[in-house]
């Protein structure tokens, strides 16, 4: 999730996209994306468990803030709202 290209970029992990989405739009979820305004699904990864995707949700936050640009920028490289 993003506020804006370039902005502030948060990583998480969830079991139902739409869902976690929402909550992050609606403001629903307190915390960082809450207080930081991250509202844009720029770039998502789909893993086959939960164990697979908790770690690489810690690899890519443990990354620098250029490779997760890079991720985005291969994925979606207008910065677009990928939800919709």
């Amino acid at each position: 999730m993003a506020n804006r290209r370039n902005g502030t970029l948060y990583v998480g992990v969830t079991s139902n996209l739409a869902q976690r989405v929402w909550q992050h739009r609606e403001g629903v979820a307190d915390g960082f994306t809450q207080r930081y305004g991250c509202k844009m699904l720029v770039w998502f990864e789909v893993g086959d468990t939960m164990e697979v995707a908790i770690v690489r949700e810690k690899q890519i936050k443990g990354g620098s803030r250029a490779r997760k640009v890079s991720l985005i920028e291969a994925m979606d490289p207008g910065w677009n709202d990928l939800f919709g």
